[in-house]
């Protein structure tokens, strides 16, 4: 049986800070992100053996590639460390947390470092898509006559879910309502502070404007600046930090299941594998299924939270009726319901999701397993879902061509 692979914690910087604006660069808060971490858990940076890095386009945003180099370069005890830097789109800070898992699992390396980090908000908005657009679907293929590539592929989405079963706006709308008013509980969420009315979620060009298709403004995810950490242990090393922090390590977390899934990068293939079946992406179907499989879960009533991508609210309509909460195409009812808000059936994204929190697209697989670890640790604070003991993520990169689901529990 493979090593069963702890989280210790770690560590999210503010994602409503603008590096650039604040004369930070993508080292100072990798740096930064890696040190707090080290003060939140009481770790020390001796402990660690191997480091892993998500980010998707330092090279492009910052002119910076090699990222594993910033672990040697931050501290000496790390230098000669084992270091790698992994790329999946949005989905590469899970992946660096999956190779870090499997690192552990096979006996290489008992205590692991991972760190998802993104710099995005040094450029204008428009050179911000032109980076995020094409160099995560199939470029020179995809998109090619839209101005935002991502706003349009997801209004792809909705319009596939409308052709099969209908779709309301307001639907759309309501998912957004839902992560705006967590994020207003989450001291790091980017948009926390934002002020928004009903026109604000309303099919209203001026307080709501379309960006593209069947998505508007309030429908997208953030362009953010932010990291995080998580320090993740085999039994021995978990077993050695809880005895140091005066716990058992029952009490420590650990990833109890995952699933990984990669389909063809042309967003059109995807949709011809998902016609004539009950989901429009069945691959991300059956990663959330493996993930369940490998914790030993029956489905989702098994599940207290659920850290889903929301790119778009377009995303996260998929995810509802794809992690089994309704049956497919009936996302709507677990928004008119409330079951997906704080204090229903199934809240989703108590953090406040990529919509409401922030969205570092190479930090984002790594939040959520630290945000997972919060829930269930009872350490989420205002955003804290009661009784949380099981948590799942769903993180997806492109146009849901690489799927990652973790169940995080104790």
């Amino acid at each position: 049986m493979a090593e069963r692979v702890y989280i210790l914690g770690g560590y999210q910087t503010d994602f409503s800070q603008n590096w650039s604006r604040n004369g930070v660069e993508i080292f100072d808060g990798f740096r930064d992100t890696v040190q707090l971490a080290f003060d939140a858990t009481g770790l020390a940076p001796e402990a660690i053996q191997v480091a892993h890095v998500g980010n998707f386009a330092a090279e492009l945003f910052c002119q910076q590639g090699h990222l594993g180099g910033f672990f040697a370069a931050l501290h000496p005890a790390f230098s000669g460390l084992p270091a790698s830097r992994h790329e999946a789109a949005c989905a590469s800070g899970s992946i660096a947390a999956l190779c870090a898992a499997a690192d552990i699992e096979a006996g290489r390396y008992g205590l692991a470092a991972v760190i998802g980090i993104e710099q995005m908000r040094n450029v204008p908005g428009q050179k911000a898509a032109e980076n995020i657009g094409p160099t995560a679907m199939w470029a020179g293929h995809e998109c090619l006559d839209a101005t935002y590539p991502w706003p349009h592929m997801f209004s792809e989405l909705a319009i596939e879910y409308d052709n099969r079963y209908g779709l309301k706006q307001e639907h759309l709308a309501g998912i957004a309502k839902v992560n705006f008013a967590n994020a207003k509980r989450n001291p790091n969420a980017q948009t926390r502070k934002w002020v928004f009315t009903e026109e604000s979620f309303a099919e209203d060009d001026e307080a709501n404007p379309v960006i593209e298709g069947r998505i508007r403004k309030q429908d997208c995810g953030q362009i953010t600046d932010g990291a995080a950490c998580v320090f993740l242990a085999g039994a021995d090393k978990a077993r050695e930090y809880a005895k140091s922090c005066g716990k058992t390590i029952e009490d420590l977390p650990y990833i109890q299941g995952w699933g990984h899934r990669t389909a063809p990068i042309s967003y059109e293939q995807k949709l011809a594998e998902g016609r004539g079946t009950d989901y429009v992406f069945p691959h991300v179907r059956g990663t959330i299924e493996d993930a369940f499989r490998r914790a030993g879960l029956n489905g989702v009533d098994d599940l207290d939270a659920i850290e889903t991508h929301d790119c778009f609210t377009s995303t996260e309509y998929m995810a509802i009726d794809h992690f089994g909460i309704t049956a497919p195409g009936e996302s709507w009812k677990a928004v008119e319901s409330g079951d997906i808000e704080m204090g229903g059936r199934i809240p989703i994204n108590p953090s406040g999701g990529l919509i409401g929190l922030g969205h570092p697209v190479g930090a984002t697989g790594v939040r959520m397993l630290l945000d997972s670890y919060k829930q269930v640790t009872g350490n989420a604070g205002d955003y804290q879902v009661e009784g949380a003991s099981t948590v799942a993520t769903l993180n997806i990169g492109g146009s849901a061509t690489t799927t990652v689901s973790f169940i995080v529990g104790r």
